[in-house]
């Protein structure tokens, strides 16, 4: 493992050349929004943030963070009507848009490299008025704390983890930002140690140190703020993913690891992967993939009561125009008829309501061995594409978040994936249907 990390550390490095380039586009972006701050009396100053100002960034997709630093007598409208502004104006010649978080910023890309200028409050540590407030606190702490050698295996946890698919913060993804990688090499010091670490990690082991009680698979403590669990925004699956890729490393340690992920071609599945397809109108990508993961989310539990077993469940979109959401069925065909379980014959008033509603619509009633009524009845739709379809034209506002039905309504279609995929989802699907061998390996 010793020599597999050794050799992969030199190719995360950025050369010299790249780091001079980056910090001219960079020093670019800053001047920019430094000459747009001068009309904005409410506006203290900007400093940068992120990974460029921690020096922990990877070459191929190194963002450059600049927050703005308002009074913290600043309103709220005023916070976000402002910052849009100086967002807007200073990147102008670079097409920026919105993103949100807690708050919105704005989004530009300078010689392909993402700058992001994002409010704060300039506030005492603690003294929080927005989720940005804690970063440059992060940036100032970090850039004590991590030594060139940490830097360096933050880089390379980054590039572990973004070859096994779990890295970023963001929404789609609910993954390990770059926070939360310089967060675990403070606490552990190398890769390596995180390696073995998480190899035997125990539920609800604490990283760091707190006085308070977490209910996550694991806990990572914000070192600036001891009440803040930053693995409360990774999914449970990333955490597994983690832990097992981390187990097999250990086990057969090679540079695929660190190499982006092949996914080998899956047809087994496929017939059994339903999909619906909408066009949405255009918004924040933070917005609309919470939008479709409440659909999903949603629509998973309507199949479910609908009888058809999903097995697992995921979600697309373009972020221009179309969106997915795709659930692999256990099948896409179930049987015509169903039980349907009642009351204890002892429960009179319970029995008399049960047979009387179903004894018109059953095919067979009986008496089961837990002493229970059962109905035999017909379902209405027994194939999930049909099913799907006619919940969407009925139950639209049952099914499908408020910001989607507008969407929804201009139209959908609802598919099995055997039929021609566009390359996008074809990606997507295989993920889908196709098992991880790095994480489940066993030798």
């Amino acid at each position: 493992m010793k020599k597999i990390i050794s050799e992969v550390k030199k190719t995360v490095i950025p050369t010299k050349p790249f780091q001079e380039s980056k910090t001219k586009t960079a020093e670019l972006a800053f001047r920019l929004v430094e000459d747009e701050i001068k009309k904005h009396p409410e506006i203290i100053g900007l400093e940068f943030g992120g990974s460029f100002a921690k020096g922990t960034w990877l070459a191929k997709n190194a963002d450059v963070d600049i927050f703005v630093k308002f009074k913290k007598n600043v309103s709220e409208s005023k916070f976000e009507e402002i910052s849009k502004k100086i967002g807007f104006v200073s990147m102008k010649k670079y097409s920026p848009y919105v993103r949100y978080s807690e708050h919105p910023y704005v989004e530009a890309k300078i010689r392909n490299t993402k700058i992001n200028v994002v409010p704060c409050y300039d506030v005492k540590l603690g003294e929080w008025k927005s989720s940005a407030d804690r970063s440059p606190f992060h940036t100032r702490y970090m850039k004590k704390a991590l030594t060139p050698k940490m830097r360096d295996e933050v880089r390379l946890l980054k590039t572990f983890l973004q070859s096994i698919g779990i890295y970023g913060a963001e929404i789609a993804k609910q993954g390990f930002s770059g926070y939360v990688s310089e967060v675990l090499i403070l606490n552990f010091g190398t890769l390596e140690n995180i390696v073995k670490s998480f190899s035997k990690v125990e539920e609800n082991q604490v990283i760091g140190k707190t006085s308070q009680k977490f209910e996550t698979p694991i806990v990572i403590i914000d070192p600036i703020d001891s009440k803040r669990n930053l693995a409360a925004a990774i999914s449970e699956e990333n955490i597994g993913k983690l832990v097992l890729n981390c187990r097999t490393f250990q086990l057969n340690p090679s540079k695929k690891f660190f190499n982006p992920k092949k996914i080998k071609k899956s047809k087994i599945n496929l017939e059994n992967v339903l999909i619906i397809k909408f066009d949405f109108k255009v918004r924040s990508p933070d917005i609309i993939w919470g939008q479709i993961k409440r659909a999903t989310k949603s629509l998973k539990t309507q199949l479910e009561l609908g009888g058809f077993n999903v097995l697992r469940s995921t979600s697309y979109n373009d972020e221009s125009k179309e969106a997915y959401l795709i659930f692999l069925l256990e099948s896409p065909i179930i049987p015509k008829k169903y039980s349907k379980i009642g009351p204890e014959f002892f429960r009179e008033n319970d029995c008399r309501s049960f047979i009387s509603k179903n004894i018109s619509k059953t095919d067979l009633m009986w008496i089961n061995d837990d002493r229970k009524i059962v109905s035999l009845e017909k379902r209405k739709n027994f194939e999930a594409v049909k099913f799907m379809s006619e919940f969407l034209k009925n139950n639209l506002q049952t099914g499908i978040p408020k910001g989607l039905q507008n969407d929804f309504k201009k139209g959908f279609k609802v598919y099995l994936a055997s039929k021609n995929l566009t390359k996008s989802i074809k990606e997507v699907v295989k993920e889908l249907t196709s098992t991880d061998d790095t994480a489940f390996y066993f030798d």
